[in-house]
């Protein structure tokens, strides 16, 4: 195995990792406090990877701007209750002792009358500065809190609040045209009759389209309770095997069909079956009629769920250019594998052992088998007998960016195959209609890829000889350093060759070279 010249350290186009150095230790406990028209929340970030951890999350729905169309001030009720949960936060942050913490007050705060009277009580009562912001500044941290996750992100952002909407353009990694408008289900709820709603919403939304001076986005980027509450009942009703709403995809037709299942149905089931508050439910058929004029003004292909939104966009405008231009797949499974695996930095070694297997693929595909491998040993604390089981569900069920659903299954099965030859039994049987046969298959060669390169002496990488593919021969080829790494070849590591092979549907050789 033969260094690149041009990359003598193994990293790729990746560079050496961010993740503790000072750039990203400064951005530990790094806290959000959103105080929004419909609920307020505290989030604290264990921001050391470019794909963070939340330390700390916790929301409640006080309702701020319940009535405000009509009275034009703060509902007195969410303002007591917002009061009583900003003065915990203020406490829960200082014994978590945050690096630095952001309070911003969107859309209710901003609008209603006794805002300012409401920043200054919070100010007195728990030393917390509101920062409220402005539609447009709304629109481009959410779009930044998209980019943070999904960096090549290219369409329509639409964040959906209690109060308002916004909509901001993602291209090329950055934020574009923003606009904001006075959307969102808790001001449109105030108004009588559908039929005066539906003007509102086509008004409204004809107007956010002018403004962007564009009536065409093959994706749009869905962000907001709301949205995510929608997403959960589309789940439900096509019977989605997999729940995790971020990078979730709908097509115009489904979400058609679930905006009638969502007329059809009684709010408290959804709400039961979805696990979804009775708060949140009662605000989701207003939001689909907004969503379902969205779609009609925007025509895209496919609609998407973003988790990611201004909170994480508060995140992203921290980050130094430096950690932003990294990959939130590749630095977080860096700061997994070296916080968790036996063996830290044998990741690396290992995907250029295997690499040679998949010299033909794409970029992005040799980037996934690349995270395979900086995984491929953190669940080794697990029970033997459910260990393959657990590294399918933690990579399934990760909180990840920059990650199809269907890539979440391929890296979850290769990650299984590392530590079992069959499938079969395991929960990869109930979300394989995710992945197609030709990536089912690729990801049992990563598998198994990893689980025989994972014999050899992670201490000398130079034992470990070379894999090579000769696809129109049919065989697969080991070559092995003569002396230790000739000894290294014993008989576990043989059956696993030929279990790789065997994959391939090639023939194994194995052919002994001087060191």
């Amino acid at each position: 195995m033969r260094d690149d010249p041009m990359d003598p350290d193994g990293y790729g186009p990746f560079g050496a990792p961010l993740f503790d150095g000072p750039e990203a230790r400064g951005l530990r406990r790094v806290g959000v406090i959103d105080v929004g028209s419909n609920s307020v929340r505290l989030v604290v970030f264990d921001g050391a990877a470019r794909s963070p951890a939340y330390f700390f999350n916790e929301k409640l729905l006080c309702g701020l701007g319940a009535g405000l169309a009509e009275s034009g001030r703060l509902n007195p009720e969410g303002r007591a209750r917002a009061l009583v949960a900003l003065r915990r936060f203020a406490i829960l942050a200082r014994g978590m002792e945050v690096n630095s913490l952001t309070a911003v007050a969107t859309a209710a705060v901003r609008e209603a009358e006794d805002g300012p009277a409401f920043e200054a009580e919070v100010e007195a009562e728990t030393g917390l500065k509101l920062w409220v912001i402005d539609g447009t500044e709304e629109a481009r941290l959410s779009g930044q809190g998209v980019l943070l996750g999904w960096p090549e992100a290219d369409g329509l952002m639409c964040d959906i609040g209690g109060s308002s909407m916004e909509f901001s353009e993602l291209s090329r990694g950055e934020v574009g045209a923003v606009v904001s408008g006075k959307l969102g289900p808790l001001k449109l709820e105030g108004l009588k009759g559908r039929s005066a709603r539906k003007r509102e919403i086509d008004a409204g939304v004809v107007e956010m389209a002018r403004v962007l001076g564009r009536d065409r986005y093959d994706r749009i980027y869905l962000v907001g309770g709301s949205w995510r509450a929608i997403a959960r009942i589309d789940m439900e009703r096509r019977g989605y095997p997999l729940r995790v709403l971020h990078e979730y995809i709908m097509t115009p037709k489904e979400l058609r069909a679930t905006f009638d299942y969502i007329a059809g149905s009684d709010m408290g089931e959804l709400g039961k079956l979805t696990g979804t508050s009775q708060a949140r439910m009662s605000l989701v058929p207003i939001a689909a009629e907004v969503l379902s004029r969205v779609i009609k003004t925007f025509h895209p292909k496919e609609v998407a769920v973003s988790s990611y939104g201004i909170r994480e966009g508060l995140l992203f405008e921290q980050m130094p250019d430096v950690l932003r231009a990294r990959d939130p797949l590749i630095e977080s499974c860096r700061f997994a594998e070296a916080k968790d695996a036996r063996l830290p930095g044998f990741g690396r070694v290992l995907y250029r052992f295997i690499s040679p297997l998949f010299a033909r693929e794409k970029d992005r595909r040799r980037r996934l088998i690349r995270a395979c491998c900086l995984l491929h040993d953190v669940s080794w604390r697990a029970h033997p007998d459910y260990r393959a089981e657990i590294c399918f569900d933690n990579a399934t069920r990760a909180n990840l960016g920059g990650l199809t659903h269907s890539e979440r299954v391929y890296l979850g099965l290769a990650l299984l195959h590392r530590y079992r030859n069959k499938r079969e039994g395991t929960p990869f049987e109930a979300m394989a209609p995710l992945l197609g046969e030709a990536d089912t298959l690729q990801a049992e060669v990563v598998g198994k890829a990893m689980r025989f390169g994972a014999m050899f002496s992670a201490q000398d990488p130079a034992l470990m000889g070379a894999l090579r593919l000769y696809p129109k021969k049919g065989i697969l080829e080991l070559s092995l350093p003569r002396g230790d790494g000739e000894a290294l070849f014993g008989e576990v590591a043989e059956a696993r060759f030929k279990s790789l092979a065997a994959s391939l549907g090639a023939e194994p050789k194995v052919r002994v070279v001087r060191a």
